[in-house]
Formats: structure tokens, sequence, C-alpha cells
């Protein structure tokens, strides 16, 4: 018989039955029935004490873990058996763990008990947050510039960024007229950029940084730094004129040569034998040289007569030739003198995709003042009188039939300018026609325009369905949690 209430019961070593041991013995008693957890709305992270800051989503073994640890000491006199969470309104701000415990009480019995923990989430800014939303708190900060008029290369940087995901950790990204301004919480994070850009475009760097306090007791400094990288001035398209030297170097190629590509070198082609080469952040410093002509310079020619050359001699110590383009002799004219009868004799890398009648695009040195260090020491007949840079097709209809897009940078403008729209349609029509450039960029299929067969093979070139990216809206629920269907 029960020694409390005389009831019969199975023997046991306290000869209690459990009623009325409960009623003696409490094994909860010390273990708190509510906490508090913290939670931060914009990231959507919890508090793990004293300062870390994780990612859980709601009833999953991480949060699980972070409840435990809050009544850790507590647990320690008793033996948790099972742990886990009773369901609450997603919105309710409130988790419930349902524990079950077992202790050892009067004369060797085991007593087990469930009971149920309840926590209050409290909403509380991370300190990355707080340095975000306030925007002008920041340890360091790396300026990017370029000297030129304009924008492709920062264009390419951009995707590039987006691609790699390293614009993750900035607080803030200004665009001036002549670049970008990246603000980093710390130092780490900026030199992390730095070292991407080197990597990425040819350029150079510097750092400096600048006093802001000091604690003479620990002896902590408290430094701003700033970081500038400066981009080779030569972007794609551009006609350059090398000095002697350097032209030597790269395998007597001509002074004049075409930029056709800028990735972490500057790929350079002669129009005349259409000899490559290229030309690192290192070498150009050694070697700078600048481009003869602005884009706003290019004109419009019609090829009267096109005449691709098959065999070239090579010269003495002549390097590398490009097999993605054909040396062609052609006969232009402009369009603008159709009725002069005026036409211009030139070599070109473009005979693999000029025929006579097509519009291209070019530079007219024969008739423009150049104001170059190295062109004006050069004999005038080695001076080509039209260097031709790219086929011409109709703008419109190649906006009209682009079913593609590309992501931007959130970033905090100045003033758009309308020359910015179109050297961004340049750059989408550099991705549509390198196929080297597009490797490296994400690009997002745009379901608004329609899917039509590409019959016209005499048109722009495009991009392929099989080089697009499905544009993902993932949605979710409020407590950022693992829900049901999530992807729409």
């Amino acid at each position: 018989l029960c020694c409390q209430c005389g009831i019969p019961i199975p023997p046991n070593p306290a000869n209690m039955c459990v009623g009325c041991l409960r009623a003696q013995v409490d094994i909860t008693e010390g273990i708190p029935k509510q906490g508090t957890l913290h939670f931060c709305k914009q990231c959507e992270r919890y508090l793990q004490p004293p300062g870390t800051w994780i990612q859980c989503s709601l009833e999953s073994r991480e949060l699980l873990a972070l409840c435990l640890k809050k009544i850790k000491a507590s647990l320690s006199r008793v033996r948790l058996i099972d742990a886990g969470f009773i369901w609450t309104e997603p919105h309710s701000k409130k988790l419930k763990l349902k524990l079950t415990v077992q202790k050892e009480v009067i004369n060797g019995a085991v007593l087990q008990q469930v009971f149920v923990v309840e926590y209050i989430v409290q909403s509380q800014m991370c300190e990355d947050c707080h340095r975000i939303e306030a925007k002008d708190f920041w340890k360091a900060v790396v300026q990017v510039r370029q000297k030129t008029l304009h924008k492709k290369t920062f264009y390419y940087l951009e995707q590039l960024i987006l691609k790699h995901r390293l614009h993750q950790n900035t607080l803030r990204i200004k665009e001036i007229h002549d670049g970008l301004d990246f603000y980093y919480s710390s130092k780490q994070h900026a030199q992390k950029m730095v070292d991407f850009l080197q990597c990425t475009v040819p350029s150079r760097s510097k750092s400096s940084q600048r006093l802001i306090s000091h604690d003479i007791h620990s002896n902590v400094y408290n430094y701003k730094s700033t970081f500038s990288v400066e981009i080779v001035p030569i972007c794609k398209d551009n006609v350059v004129c090398l000095s002697p030297k350097l032209a030597q170097s790269l395998g007597n190629m001509s002074q004049i040569c075409v930029c056709f590509r800028v990735t972490s070198t500057i790929h350079l082609i002669d129009p005349s034998t259409v000899q490559i080469a290229e030309i690192d952040g290192s070498t150009y410093w050694r070697h700078p040289f600048n481009s003869l002509c602005h884009p706003k310079q290019l004109e419009e020619f019609i090829i009267v007569d096109i005449n691709r050359v098959q065999e070239k001699k090579k010269g003495a110590g002549a390097g590398a030739r490009s097999n993605r383009h054909t040396l062609a002799e052609a006969w232009v004219q402009k369009t603008s003198e159709l009725n002069t009868g005026q036409q211009y004799f030139c070599c070109t890398h473009l005979g693999h995709i000029l025929n006579p009648g097509d519009l291209v695009l070019g530079f007219n040195l024969a008739n423009c003042n150049l104001n170059d260090e190295f062109a004006n020491k050069m004999n005038p007949h080695n001076i080509p009188d039209v260097v031709l840079i790219k086929k011409s097709y109709d703008r419109t209809k190649r906006q009209r039939r682009r079913n593609w897009k590309l992501k931007e940078l959130e970033r905090d403008r100045e003033v758009m300018e309308s020359d910015d729209e179109r050297q961004y349609q340049d750059f989408l029509e550099d991705l549509e026609e390198d196929e080297a450039i597009r490797k490296n960029v994400n690009i997002y299929r745009n379901a608004d325009i329609p899917v039509e067969s590409d019959t016209d093979d005499d048109g722009p070139p495009r991009i392929s369905l099989a080089e697009m990216l499905e544009d993902l809206h993932i949605s979710q629920d409020a407590t950022g949690g693992e829900g049901a269907n999530m992807m729409t």
C-alpha cells in the first residue's frame, strides 16, 4: 500500500504511488519555464550569446539547440530524455519546447516528468544591419576609377560582382561620374574586393588609412582605410597606338591596333595581319598608351568591295594569329558621302562577317587630328586611312527581339544621363557578339518577351536559350522558415 494515500501499488523503492511521489518531489524545480530569444528582422537571424548571430529556420535542429543552451545550466541536475517543438502560430512571437527529463529521487526511484518551456521572440537589430541602415558607418572604402568616357568595363565588372556575390558584405555602393565607391564595415572585406578586382580587370591599386581614435590604455587604434583602384583607360572597340618598343616585344605588331576584348588582360588585334596579343596590367603601366578615338567618333561606312586574304606571309618574330577573325582587304565608302564617290581602302580583321553592301562602323583616321605621343612620330604611310571596328545592325530590331535580361547592383546613383542608356545598350550588344565574355556573366531569361525561332541567319547575333538562366522568385513565409512550397 502507498504510504501516503493507502492505495495498492506495485512495490517500488519509495513505497509511494506516482501521484504522491510527484506531489512530494518536483524534479523540474529550478528549471526556468520561460525565456527570451532575440531575432533580427532585417537578416532573419537569432542571437546566440554573447555576440554571435546565426541563421535558423523554424522548428529546426539549430533553433532547438539554441533554445536548450539557454537553460543548459539548469538541465545539468536532471537527465534530458527528449526535446521537441510544440506548434505555435508563426506570427505569435512565441516558441514552445516540450521537454522530458528524468531524475533519481527517494531511495533510488527514478521519476520521469514532461513540462513545457515557453520562449518569447523579441526583435533586436544586429550590428551588421545597424551599420547597413546607418549608411555612413564604414571602416573601409574601395574607390574604383577608370579615366574613360565609356562605362563598358564597369558594366562588365558589375556582372562579375553579382555572379561571385561580392556585393553581400557592402554597406553601401555609390555611383559617381567616373567610377564606383564600395563601403565596408571591415578592412578585410575591402581587401578581398581589391584582390578580386586585380584578378578580374587590368588595374593597379594603392591604399591609405586615417586615424579616427586611439585608446592609450589598451593600445587600440581605430582607422578608416581607403583603397584606390585604377582600371586601365582602354575599353573594347578602342583603337590604340602602341609604343615602338612595346609593339616589337609583342611580336613586331603594327603600332595601330584594335582592342577587341577586356578581361583580366587587354586583348589586342592588328587589323592588317590579324595578329593578336594580350597585355596585363603591370605591362600596361610600364608602357602606357591611350585610345586614339572616342566611341562618339565612330562613323558608318558601307562595304563597296571586299577580298578575303587567304594567306599572308608572317614577318620575322611574328606572334600568334587569331583563328576567329579573317583578314580581308576592303574598299569602303562613308554613308554620308555616297554622292561624292570618295572611297577608302583598308585592311580589316572582320572578313568573316562582312560582305559587299553591309554597313560597318569604323574610325576615319585620314581626316582626324591624332593628338597622340606615339602616333605623331609614326610614318604617315603606316597609319591606315580607316579602321573598321564592328558590323552595324538595326538597334531597334535588336532591342525588340532581345528575350533576356541582366541583374543590377543596388547603388546610390547620380542623375541618370541619356548617354548612359546608349552605353548600356552597347554593352548588351557586345554580350551578344562575344561568347567569351558571356561565359563570365549570368544571363536570365526574360519571360515578358515570347520565344521566337531564329531563322534569320544574316540577322544580328543572338544568345541561345541554352545559355540563359531562369530567374527564380523565392518567397518565404513571414518567419523565414522552411515552409511548404516556397518556390514559385
